[in-house]
Order: C-alpha cells, then sequence, then structure tokens
C-alpha cells in the first residue's frame, strides 16, 4: 500500500518505518528541513532500541524516503497519517494547531480519494474538526474528493515502540465507515495473523482510548505513590505490599511500582488535557487531579528527603544523579522527574554530577554547559567527590554498582534511591545510609 506519515517525531517515524518494514511504500513528510536530510543520511533524531537499523533497511530497499513536501506526500499515499505533536497549552488543553494545518496542507493538495488517518494523541471531537478543516479547504478550491477521517492512536511505549507496533496488543480503528474501517484490517493484517487484534468503534470512543488508557496507567503510579508515602509513615514497605497486591490477577505487578514520579511526553500531557476535556463538558475529574496532584508532590519526594538529610544548607554541595531520562531506555526528559531535581538543587547553590546511558547529550541541549552541571560519560564519574548519589531512572546499569567502590569515591556514604533498586538492610550493612521510597526508614548505616 502507499503511505504518507505526516510528521517524523516519535510516533510518526516508527509508523511509518514499521508499516515499510512489511512492505508498503511510505512516504514521511516534515517540515523541519535539517531532519529530513539527517533522516536521508540514515541519522536518527532521538534514541529507539532497533528502529536505525529498520530505518537503514528500508531507505536502502526504496520503500521509506523523506521529504519537506506536503504536495509530494499528499500525492503518495491513499492513507495520509496524521502524527504531529500535540502540546499541552496554557490551561491544560492539548494544543491542535499542528494537526488542523496538516488537515488544511492535505485538503489543499488532494485530486483523489484519501483515508486521513489520525495518529496523533488528540481530545475527543477532533476527528469532527479535521473532517470540517479538510471540507472548508476543499469548499474553497471547488474541488469534489471523496475522503474519510479516522482515528487510529498509538499506544507505543518509549524504548519498547518497535515491538509494540510489529506485535501490538491491540489496533484501535474509530470510523463510522466500514469500507475505511475494512481498509485498515488489510493496511493492518501483517501485524494482526496470530489472533484479531484489530478493534472497531467509533470516532469519539476510539479518541478517548487514548486517553483513557494513559490516564489508567498514570493512576496505578499515582496510587502506588500515594500508598508509598503512607507505608513511609506507618513503618511498613511498600515493596512487600507492592508483591502482596499484585499477586491478585486483578490487579497484576505492571504499573504499581512506587518512585520518583511519573514523566514523558505522554502521561502528564494527557492526563491534564482529559482534566481539561472534563471541564469544558462542566465534569469535574476529581479523580484524574488528584493523580496529577499526587505526581507533582511525588516529583519532590527526593528533595525533601535531601533537606531533611542535609538541612537546609545545601549551597556548595555536590550530588551525584544517576539517571536523566524520564525512564530507561530512551534519552527523553521531557517532564523527567530529574528536571525538577536538578532545578532545585541549583536554586538551593547545589552542583550536580550526572550520569545516563542515553540521555547525555539531550542534558547538554536543554541546560547547555555551566559551571554546576558536570555530565560523565560513565557512572563512577559522577561518583566522585559528590557528597550523595540520587538514582532516579533505573537504568540495569545501576542495579548491581560496586558498593565498595562507591564509599571511596564518595564523599558521604548516602544514597537517595528514587527508584527502590536496592535492599535497605544490606545496603545499610555495608555502611550506607539509604533513603527509599516507601520503605522503613531504619536503613541507616551504623557508625
Amino acid at each position: 500500500m502507499r503511505i504518507t506519515i505526516f510528521g517524523t517525531g516519535y510516533v510518526g517515524l516508527v509508523t511509518g518505518t514499521c508499516l515499510a518494514e512489511v512492505g508498503n511504500h511510505v512516504v514521511c513528510v516534515d517540515v523541519d528541513a535539517d531532519k529530513v536530510a539527517c533522516l536521508q543520511e540514515g541519522k536518527v533524531p532521538f534514541f529507539e532500541p532497533g528502529l536505525e537499523a529498520l530505518i537503514l533497511r528500508n531507505v536502502a530497499e526504496g520503500r521509506l524516503r523523506f521529504t519537506t513536501s506536503a504536495a509530494e506526500g499528499v500525492e503518495h499515499g491513499h492513507f495520509q497519517f496524521i502524527a504531529v505533536g500535540t502540546p499541552s497549552a496554557a490551561d491544560g488543553a492539548a494544543d491542535l494547531r499542528h494537526v488542523l494545518a496538516v488537515a488544511e496542507s492535505i485538503a489543499e493538495h488532494m485530486e483523489q480519494a484519501k483515508v486521513v488517518v489520525n495518529k496523533s494523541t488528540v481530545p475527543v471531537g477532533t476527528a469532527d474538526r479535521v473532517r470540517e478543516r479538510i471540507s472548508d479547504v476543499l469548499e474553497r478550491r471547488g474541488a469534489d474528493v471523496e475522503f474519510d477521517v479516522v482515528s487510529n492512536p498509538e499506544f507505543l511505549k518509549e524504548g519498547g515502540a518497535v515491538d509494540d507496533f510489529m506485535k501490538p496488543d491491540r489496533v484501535i480503528v474509530g470510523t463510522g465507515c466500514r469500507e475505511s474501517a475494512e481498509k485498515l484490517r488489510q493496511l493492518y493484517a501483517p501485524f494482526n495473523r496470530n489472533h484479531d487484534r484489530l478493534i472497531v468503534m467509533d470516532v469519539r470512543s476510539a479518541e478517548l482510548t487514548k486517553y483513557a488508557a494513559n490516564a489508567m496507567l498514570a493512576t496505578k503510579i499515582s496510587f502506588m505513590n500515594e500508598l508509598a508515602n503512607i507505608a513511609d509513615r506507618v513503618d511498613a514497605d511498600i515493596e512487600r505490599v507492592r508483591i502482596g497486591i499484585g499477586a491478585d490477577p486483578r490487579i497484576g505487578y505492571d504499573f504499581i511500582y512506587p518512585g520518583a514520579g511519573y514523566g514523558g511526553s505522554c502521561f502528564p500531557k494527557d492526563v491534564k488535557a482529559l482534566v481539561r476535556t472534563a471541564q469544558d463538558v462542566d465534569y469535574m475529574a476529581q479523580l484524574l487531579q488528584a493523580v496529577e496532584d499526587v505526581n507533582e508532590r511525588q516529583q519532590r519526594y527526593l528533595y525533601s528527603c535531601i533537606q531533611a538529610h542535609f538541612g537546609a544548607g545545601l549551597a556548595g554541595l555536590t550530588f551525584a544523579l544517576w539517571g536523566l531520562a524520564f525512564k530507561p531506555n530512551t534519552e527523553d526528559m521531557r517532564e523527567a522527574p530529574s528536571r525538577r531535581l536538578i532545578e532545585s538543587l541549583w536554586v538551593a547553590g547545589a552542583s550536580v554530577r550526572a550520569f545516563d546511558p542515553k540521555a547525555a547529550g539531550e542534558a547538554r541541549r536543554i541546560y547547555g554547559e555551566r559551571s554546576d552541571l558536570v555530565v560523565c560519560a560513565k557512572p563512577e564519574l559522577a561518583l566522585r567527590g559528590a557528597d550523595a548519589l540520587i538514582i532516579i531512572t533505573e537504568w540495569n546499569v545501576f542495579r548491581s554498582p560496586d558498593f565498595q567502590s562507591m564509599r571511596t569515591l564518595l564523599k558521604q556514604p548516602v544514597i537517595f534511591d528514587g527508584r527502590n533498586l536496592y535492599e535497605p538492610r544490606a545496603v545499610a550493612a555495608l555502611g550506607f545510609t539509604y533513603y527509599s521510597v516507601g520503605r522503613p526508614r531504619r536503613a541507616r548505616a551504623e557508625s
């Protein structure tokens, strides 16, 4: 099939590449000429495991190409995928300017029937607005061209997006047109061979499904962090609680890990947008607002532990920080808990020595060169001369460190673990003062 993808960000590039991998001919359109030039040379603008090899292979075999020309993209594809960003506006609503601009570009250039597929994460009713925008432009042109607008939300996890696309849990298709549903079924047939994963529903339900999925996962995270804060105050161990409740198949173990709060490009934005959607229809989504409020508070948790340990005078101290990305297997620092922590430490007059396996370049891009931030090439280098270690991203490389070497490199044997990577008593027995999330505070080094 001939497919056009508007947007070469995370969703668009993964979608286009994976569709090309199964034999389709894909053109990806982006307004950023520098990004397009890099992609044409096989340079991927972000880290995602397995993606670069797929891009290189499909470009070499002629199934995948990149352009800045909207006209070329519209002419190429029967399917026109919209996969551009929908950042949060100041009021929490999703900013649809890019989505509607793409809809207008499609309408300006279309001469044949198209299926417009909205892959961007958008509020309920967006398909109606896209349809209206396309109709308005076609009417202005005096053109009579058939089209349909379909909702096909993405469910890709950063760090596992290629596998998620190639082996999906479900493929949601929102449309009221039987012909469009059948076309999408054919398009996704290569990913649907083991059993039928394609779920067809009305457009508005499909749009809400995406927000509902992310809001549910965010709710589980905030719920566990709420429980962890209770456990902390009643001298219980949240890790034991997690295992106890996860054994119930109605609950399960996924997304019930307490920590330093959620971040990234999806959960914060989508929870805010769903709260705003509720407000727009005169409904107060109290639970969703609480999810957001708990996460705001949880992102300050480690800093409060640091203040409690060192007192108000953090000026002149240096902290080793393991982890910058909002989660492992990505370089993405959007809304990352690390950013709030780093910036709080700077306000207090402290310095940071940070290590992350993938996000070092992103940290330099965000913060530039400054004397109170050293981005290190190895985790051990971050420890040198630091007054304490803070762990905020659960990369595998941090799970089994050399604790004796760590004690030698740190000025003080203090660990603030925002991901509960270590066993408190074992670390305390090695001479560390160890702070974690929702576990007994008696895990202190014996002097």
